[in-house]
């Protein structure tokens, strides 16, 4: 699914109620919270922070995905094309960085 479809996908979801998108600075919050929950989970997985015996393992996609979603929120709301923005940026990072780091061979792993 391209960021277009999803982007259609939530707000088609969202349009079906009186509510609406929340205002910016709530998803500021929502996006904040979100990459909180995220920086918790590396943090328990890779990080020197062990989870507590009673606590279940997380699931990074999901944290990941709860943050897509509250971005795509935020573009919705403020009428911005996040698959142009996206393609605009790896256009700008392919060029930028073509040659800032070291090419696989052919031969090595991927």
């Amino acid at each position: 699914m391209s960021l277009s479809d999803s982007q259609r996908r939530v707000h088609e979801w969202i349009s079906r109620y009186e509510e609406g998108y929340f205002h910016p600075l709530t998803n500021l919050a929502r996006l904040t919270e979100e990459v909180g929950e995220l920086a918790r989970e590396i943090n328990h997985r890779f990080g020197e922070k062990t989870k507590k015996d009673d606590e279940s393992e997380g699931d990074l996609a999901m944290e990941m995905a709860d943050i897509l979603f509250v971005l795509i929120c935020i573009a919705n709301r403020e009428g911005l094309d996040l698959q142009t923005a996206f393609d605009r940026m790896m256009a700008k990072v392919e060029s930028r960085d073509q040659d800032r780091w070291t090419l696989k061979s052919e031969n090595s792993e991927k």
